[in-house]
C-alpha cells in the first residue's frame, strides 16, 4: 500500500479536554434535525460497518461494496452512477432550493491483513493480490467510512426539500492502491469526471484513527505528507557464498544503500524546516543460503511536505544508489511509482468549517492544529482542483492503530461521523446559497 496512517502520534495529539460550553458555536438551523437523525439511523449505520467489514474487498474489486451502496443510494433518490473508476460509486442528490454543489467522498477498499481482533464479524475473506492469495482485512477503517457516508446520504436525502444546492457522493475505490499493472484511486475518479456535472465547489472526507470517541481534529494547509513509492533493481554477478570475492556481494550493496539512505534524511536535509521520511520497506533477493545471487530488488517510500525538499531528496536518492552500485561493480534501476500530493486543507474552507465540526464532535471536543502526519492519503486528488478539508474522527484507543490486523473501532463514534458528513455539507451550501 502507498500509505500508512500515523495514527497513534495523532491520537496523542488530540488527548484534551472538551472546549468549554461558553466557547461552543450557536446551534445551526439544521442541527436539531441531523442529531435526532443521526441518533435513529446509529443501529443502521452500525449493522452497515459490520457487514462491510465482515465482507472485506481489496482495491479495485469492491464490487459487493459498491453494490450495497448503490442500492441504497438509489432506495434514497439519488441519481447514481456506478462503474467509475472501475468500482466507484458517485451519486447527486438535487436540493429543493437553488445554490452551490458540495461533495462528500468516502473510500471502501482493505488492505491484505489477516484479521486478529476476535469481533463476532471479524473476517475470514481471502483475495487474489498481484498473483498471491492473501488474507483481506478492512484493517483501516474505510468500512467505517463507507457506513458513515450512507447514514449522512439518508440524514440528507430526508432534508432533501430544504437543502440549498446539490450533493454528491463519493465513494472511492482503490485508496489504498491498485494491484500491479492497474490504476486506481481518487486520481482516476477525478480523471473521469466526479468533480464535474455538476462541478464541485467543496468537497469533504473524514478518517477513522485512534483518538478520544468522537472528537474530530486536523490542520490547516498541509496536514499529510506526499508519498513516493520507489523500486529499485540491482544486478551483479552470481558466486558462491564462500567466494564473494568471485562475484559481487548484493547483500553489502543493499546494506550500504540502507544506511547511506538513512543518513540523506537524518543528516543532509533540513527536517526541523519540513518533515521528510526515507524508509525502506522491503528487500528480496537470493534462493539459497550460500549462494550470493545476481539480483536484488529494494522497494521504500518517501514522505516530504515541501515540493523543493522532495525534488531535492529525489535527487540525492538516485545520485546514492548509482554511486554505490558502481562502486561495487553492480547496476541500479531505480524506479519511480505515482505519487500522492500533500494532502493540503484549503485554509479559508478550514477556518469556516471549524464551527461546524465543533458543532458535530462529541461534546465539542475538536483540535485544529494538529502536528503533520507523515501518512499519506488521495483525497489530495481532489484538493488539487477544489478546495478540500479532510479532517480525522477519533474512535477511541484500540490495541492496534490502522494497518493492524488488531485494529478496530469504538462504534459510538459512527454517529458522529454521521453527524460531521451532514453538517459540513449543509452549513457550506448554506453558506453560499444565494440571498433569497
Amino acid at each position: 500500500m502507498r500509505k500508512m496512517f500515523l495514527a497513534a502520534s495523532a491520537a496523542v495529539a488530540v488527548s484534551v479536554a472538551a472546549p468549554a460550553a461558553a466557547q461552543a458555536p450557536a446551534a445551526g438551523p439544521y442541527d436539531a434535525a441531523v442529531f435526532a437523525k443521526a441518533k435513529a439511523l446509529q443501529p443502521k449505520v452500525v449493522a452497515w460497518r459490520r457487514d462491510i467489514h465482515q465482507n472485506p474487498e481489496l482495491g479495485n474489486r469492491e464490487v459487493r461494496t459498491s453494490k450495497l451502496v448503490a442500492d441504497h443510494l438509489r432506495k434514497l433518490g439519488y441519481e447514481v452512477k456506478t462503474g467509475v473508476a472501475k468500482t466507484g460509486v458517485v451519486a447527486v442528490l438535487k436540493g429543493g432550493k437553488p445554490g452551490g454543489v458540495v461533495a462528500l467522498r468516502a473510500d471502501m477498499d482493505a488492505l491484505p491483513v489477516a484479521e486478529k481482533t476476535g469481533l463476532p464479524f471479524a473476517s475470514k475473506a481471502t483475495a487474489q493480490y498481484n498473483g498471491q492469495t492473501v488474507p483481506v482485512m478492512h484493517a483501516c477503517g474505510h468500512d467505517a467510512h463507507v457506513a458513515i457516508l450512507m447514514g449522512a446520504a439518508e440524514v440528507l436525502a430526508s432534508m432533501k426539500a430544504d437543502i440549498p444546492g446539490t450533493v454528491v457522493l463519493i465513494f472511492q475505490p482503490a485508496e489504498e492502491g491498485a494491484p500491479a499493472g492497474e490504476e486506481g484511486g481518487a486520481k482516476v475518479m477525478v480523471e473521469e469526471g466526479v468533480l464535474q456535472n455538476p462541478k464541485v465547489d467543496a468537497v469533504f472526507g473524514l478518517h477513522v484513527v485512534p483518538g478520544p470517541v468522537g472528537a474530530l481534529f486536523w490542520r490547516p494547509g498541509p496536514m499529510m505528507a506526499a508519498s513516493d513509492r520507489y523500486e529499485l533493481a540491482l544486478k551483479g554477478k552470481q558466486t558462491h557464498g564462500a567466494q564473494p570475492w568471485s562475484g559481487i556481494d548484493m547483500a553489502s550493496v543493499a546494506a550500504d544503500i540502507v544506511t547511506a539512505f538513512n543518513q540523506i534524511a537524518a543528516r543532509q536535509v533540513n527536517v526541523a524546516r519540513s518533515p521528510t521520511v526515507l524508509t525502506v520497506g522491503t528487500i528480496h533477493g537470493g534462493l539459497r543460503y550460500n549462494i550470493i545471487p545476481e539480483d536484488l530488488e529494494m522497494a521504500g517510500t518517501l514522505r516530504t511536505f515541501d515540493p523543493d525538499m522532495r525534488k531535492d531528496v529525489m535527487g540525492r536518492i538516485e545520485k546514492t544508489v548509482t554511486s554505490i552500485a558502481e562502486r561495487y561493480g553492480a547496476s541500479a534501476k531505480l524506479t519511480w511509482g505515482t505519487p500522492n500530493p500533500v494532502t493540503n486543507n484549503n485554509r479559508e474552507l478550514s477556518a469556516q468549517m471549524k464551527p461546524t465540526l465543533q458543532r458535530a464532535a462529541e461534546g465539542g471536543n475538536i483540535k485544529d492544529d494538529i502536528d503533520y502526519i507523515t501518512g499519506a492519503e488521495d483525497f489530495s486528488y481532489y484538493q488539487l482542483k477544489v478546495p478540500g478539508l479532510f479532517y480525522d474522527l477519533g474512535v477511541g484507543n484500540p490495541p492496534g492503530v490502522n494497518h493492524s490486523p488488531f485494529f478496530t473501532i469504538d462504534e459510538r463514534a459512527l454517529e458522529v461521523g454521521v453527524r460531521a458528513q451532514a453538517l459540513t455539507a449543509l452549513d457550506f451550501l448554506r453558506s453560499v446559497a444565494p440571498a433569497p
